[in-house]
């Protein structure tokens, strides 16, 4: 699994771009591509947890132009290994 962290920023074209961000996140959760996602709870930035391998993460990252909305940075994307899972 690859985790995707963001950090947010106060710029207006953020919030214009998340609703159709977030109908992009339905599809790949129903997909089977994303096992959850969602913000810091002080809108800071948000967490992602993908499903996928790095090569694709990368294509589901460039076929979505939030992640490159001003306001919008991929802070960090690591490789996690869960002991426990759903």
């Amino acid at each position: 699994m690859l985790i995707v962290e963001l950090a947010f920023t106060g710029a207006p074209e953020r919030l214009a771009a998340r609703p159709a961000h977030r109908a992009h996140l339905n599809r790949l959760h129903q997909e089977g591509h994303l096992l959850a996602a969602g913000p810091w709870a002080d809108e800071s930035g948000a967490l992602l947890v993908f499903t996928v391998d790095r090569p694709e993460l990368d294509a589901i990252l460039e076929a979505d132009p939030y992640y490159r909305t001003p306001g919008v940075e991929v802070a960090s994307v690591r490789e996690w290994k869960p002991v426990v899972t759903p």
